[in-house]
C-alpha cells in the first residue's frame, strides 16, 4: 500500500494563512500596546485629574482640602471640621460662588473646586515630576495649594455693584491673561452648600431658586451683545482691508432716519442729530454707536471674514480656561451665504450684535483684552500657582494667538477713547469716565423680544495708552449700556487703580 503524498500546494497555502492570522495578531496586540501606552503614558495625567475619575471622587470624600487664596495671599476657600471630625469648606464670600464653586460631600464640586478637585485633594500633582516618584512614596494624599489671579477686593465690589441685578462682571489684565474679578449674580453662601448639617437644604432652595443662581453666568452664560459685538466687527473689517478708518458709506445719512434696506428688510437706527448729514467715518461711526455703518460694513467684510475673525477669537466652540464654558457664536449657523450665514439680512444685523450673535462674558472681556493688548489674545487663567509639601509649581502665562496687528488694534482704541471721552460719545457711556484715568470703551443695549428691557452691556480696558486690566459687563435687562453697566464698569475701573497702586 502506497502511502499518499503531500499536496504541496495546499501546505504552501496553510502556511500563507498562518502567516497572515499571526500578522493579523501581531498588529492587533501592537494597536492594543500602542492604546494602553497611549491610555497610561500620554493620558494617564488627563484622566487622573479628571474630575469624574473614581480616585478622585473618593479622595474628595474625605481630604482635607488645599487652601484656596487670591493673588495677595487672602484665603478664599478653607476647612472646618464637623461634630464627627469630618472636614468641609468654608468660604470667604459668596461673590465667590460663581468661580471658585463649591466642594460637597452630599453634593460634589463645582467651579475651581472641581476643576482642580485631584490637585487639591493631593490625588495628583501640578508638577508632573513629583507624580512620576507618587508610587514609591508613603503617607497618602498630599493636598495642594492653590494661590489664584483673583482679586478678592474687586470680586467683592463687582457683587456690591451688580447688587440685586442678574448679570455678570469679568475682569481681566490683557498682558497675561489673568482673572481679577469674576462674578455671576445672583451668587450664594457656599459654605452652606459645603457643611453636611445644612448642605441638603440650602443646595435645594437653590435648585428651585428660578433666579438660577447656580448658573454660572460669566462663563455660561450667553446673551445677545448689541454694539459690543462692534468691536469684533472692527476686527474683521479693519484687519482685512475692507474698510479703513477713512471710510464712509454715501448711503448712511439717510439710512438713519429712513432705514437701510439689505434684501427688502429694513435695518433701522436711531438718528444721530449731532452729525447732521455728513457720512461717518470709522472712528465717528464708533463714537455714537452706528447701526447703519457696521451693517455696511460688515455686507462689505463678508460673512466668511467676520466668522473667521470670531473664531480667532475663540468663538464657536469652548475657550481654553480652568472652568468649562459655553460657546459664543456670530451666527446660528446652517447657511450658504458666507460663514454660516442665512443671507444678507443676518449677516448685516450681526455686524452691530444682533441676530443669532450670543456671546459669553467671559468671551466680551477676551475681545476688549486683545484689543488692548496690541492684537494678541492671551490665554484667560485662574491659577497662578499650587503649592505642596515638596514645593511651589507656578504657571507662566501663555500666547494663544495674534488676532489682529497691533496697528489695527490701534485704530480700534482710538475709535474706543472717542467712544468714552468723546463730545459725541460720553452720552451712551454715561458714568464709565474716571477722572485722571483714560479709559477705551463701548457701550452695548442688546435688543430683544418686544416688550422686554434690553440688556446693558458695556466693555472697556484702561489706561488706553498703557492697558494693565480690560473688563466686561451685562446686566440683564438693564436697559440702555450708559445706563446701568457703564457706571459700573466706571466704578470698577476706581476701584481697580486703588488696588493697583496699593
Amino acid at each position: 500500500m502506497t502511502a499518499a503524498r503531500p499536496v504541496a500546494g495546499r501546505t504552501v497555502g496553510i502556511g500563507l494563512a498562518l502567516s497572515r492570522v499571526g500578522l493579523a495578531l501581531a498588529i492587533a496586540f501592537g494597536g492594543l500596546a500602542v492604546g494602553a501606552g497611549y491610555w497610561q503614558v500620554l493620558r494617564s495625567p488627563d484622566l487622573a485629574r479628571s474630575p469624574d475619575d473614581a480616585a478622585v471622587i473618593a479622595a474628595a470624600r474625605h481630604a482635607v482640602r488645599g487652601v484656596i487664596t487670591d493673588r495677595d495671599g487672602k484665603q478664599l476657600a478653607w476647612n472646618a471640621k464637623d461634630k464627627n471630625g469630618e472636614p468641609y469648606r468654608l468660604y470667604a464670600s459668596p461673590a465667590l460662588s460663581g468661580v471658585i464653586g463649591y466642594s460637597s460631600i452630599l453634593w460634589g464640586q463645582a467651579g475651581l473646586e472641581r476643576a482642580w478637585n485631584a490637585e487639591l485633594t493631593g490625588a495628583v500633582s501640578a508638577d508632573p515630576l513629583f507624580d512620576l516618584t507618587r508610587k514609591f512614596r508613603i503617607g497618602g494624599n498630599d493636598p495642594e495649594a492653590l494661590r489664584t489671579t483673583l482679586v478678592l477686593a474687586l470680586q467683592e465690589q463687582a457683587a456690591t455693584l451688580l447688587g440685586s441685578d442678574r448679570g455678570a462682571v469679568v475682569m481681566l489684565d490683557p498682558r497675561s491673561g489673568d482673572v481679577l474679578a469674576m462674578v455671576s449674580s445672583p451668587d450664594f453662601d457656599a459654605s452652606k452648600v459645603a457643611n453636611p448639617a445644612t448642605s441638603n437644604a440650602a443646595f435645594k432652595a437653590l435648585q428651585a431658586d428660578p433666579a438660577l443662581p447656580l448658573l454660572p453666568r460669566a462663563t455660561q452664560g450667553t446673551y445677545v451683545p448689541g454694539s459690543v459685538f462692534k468691536i469684533v466687527t472692527s476686527m474683521a473689517a479693519l484687519g482685512s482691508g475692507a474698510v479703513s478708518v477713512s471710510t464712509t458709506f454715501p448711503d448712511q445719512p439717510a439710512a438713519e432716519k429712513t432705514g437701510l434696506l439689505v434684501d427688502g428688510f429694513r435695518i433701522r437706527d436711531g438718528h444721530h442729530p449731532a452729525t447732521g448729514s455728513k457720512a461717518l467715518n470709522y472712528t465717528s461711526a464708533v463714537e455714537v454707536s452706528c447701526n447703519i455703518w457696521f451693517a455696511e460694513a460688515g455686507l462689505r467684510t463678508g460673512g466668511d471674514q467676520l466668522a473667521s475673525t470670531a473664531g480667532e477669537l475663540g468663538f464657536g466652540g469652548p475657550l481654553r480656561f480652568d472652568l468649562p464654558t459655553a460657546a459664543s457664536q456670530v451666527t446660528g449657523g446652517g447657511g450658504s451665504f458666507g460663514g454660516g450665514f442665512q443671507d444678507a439680512v443676518e449677516l448685516a444685523n450681526a455686524a452691530y450684535g444682533q441676530g443669532e450673535t450670543l456671546v459669553t462674558p467671559l468671551q466680551m472681556a477676551l475681545v476688549a483684552a486683545t484689543v488692548a493688548n496690541g492684537g494678541v489674545l492671551m490665554t484667560p487663567r485662574l491659577v497662578l500657582s499650587a503649592t505642596n509639601k515638596a514645593g511651589t509649581t507656578g504657571f507662566s502665562p501663555q500666547v494663544l494667538r495674534r488676532v489682529i496687528s497691533a496697528q489695527v488694534a490701534g485704530e480700534i482704541r482710538d475709535a474706543m477713547v472717542r467712544a468714552v471721552s468723546g463730545s459725541l460719545g460720553r452720552q451712551y457711556t454715561a458714568g464709565a469716565q474716571v477722572s485722571g484715568l483714560q479709559v477705551a470703551g463701548k457701550s452695548g443695549t442688546a435688543e430683544l423680544d418686544p416688550g422686554s428691557d434690553p440688556h446693558s452691556w458695556f466693555i472697556a480696558f484702561a489706561p488706553a495708552d498703557d492697558p494693565q486690566v480690560a473688563i466686561a459687563v451685562i446686566v440683564e435687562h438693564g436697559g440702555h449700556g450708559s445706563t446701568r453697566a457703564a457706571p459700573i464698569a466706571g466704578a470698577l475701573l476706581r476701584a481697580w487703580r486703588a488696588w493697583a497702586n496699593g
